[in-house]
């Protein structure tokens, strides 16, 4: 090297070959810990849980590598992850598919929480919209579900969502900005609204919805 010019050319520094991690597996990434999840059967899903219990286990076991049991003593679903778990998100996706099953979802349509990730279960009471009692109360669910339960497929059609109204509580499965606009409509009805205008309102939203 010229000592009278420092900048003269100096050996090329080695870079070091960039590292390849093979990613983590769930049970590595809790130390080797087992996750758990428990979800409590309700007294009156007992008995639809024992009639599609094949259908729910299939899906859990086989495609998401959860372990997934019955405890009959405490009467709720157990889940937990295994070596061969891919994805530690995958215990927390099968809680919440046994959950909206759990708050009277159809398997079919709840088994959607495990292969999409923008699907959400959202919960509100009647009384939280609008203090109703009696008869009252039971006028607005009657117009929530319409005769036949035609309002509320018109609503579960038009915003690709799924409703459930279990007594004074309604719960909706379906996408952050679907789930806005289908609670939106229920929302109306509760306050009195006639379905009518509730309808018109919401082919509008939903006409504004798809062009975004």
């Amino acid at each position: 090297m010229d000592i009278d010019n420092p900048r003269a050319e100096q050996p090329a520094a080695t870079v070091p070959a960039k590292p390849n991690f093979q990613p983590l597996k769930a049970h590595e990434i809790s130390d080797g810990h087992v996750q758990f999840r428990k979800v409590t059967v309700p007294q009156h899903r007992y008995t639809p849980l024992k009639k599609v219990w094949m259908e729910i286990y299939n899906p859990i076991f086989d495609q998401m590598k959860i372990d997934i049991r019955m405890n009959l003593k405490k009467r709720r679903v157990e889940l937990k992850t295994r070596t061969d778990t891919p994805d530690i998100s995958n215990l927390q996706k099968c809680a919440d598919f046994v959950h909206a099953f759990m708050l009277g979802f159809d398997v079919c349509d709840a088994v959607a929480l495990l292969r999409l990730d923008e699907l959400y279960v959202d919960s509100f009471e009647i009384k939280d919209v609008k203090t109703l009692r009696g008869e009252h109360l039971s006028r607005a669910i009657g117009r929530l579900s319409g005769k036949g339960g035609k309002t509320k497929f018109a609503i579960e059609n038009a915003t690709k969502t799924r409703i459930v109204i279990a007594d004074s509580k309604i719960h909706i499965l379906g996408s952050f900005l679907n789930i806005k606009i289908a609670r939106d409509s229920l929302c109306s009805l509760i306050m009195g609204s006639p379905a009518g205008k509730v309808y018109s309102k919401l082919r509008a939203v939903t006409a504004r919805a798809e062009m975004l």
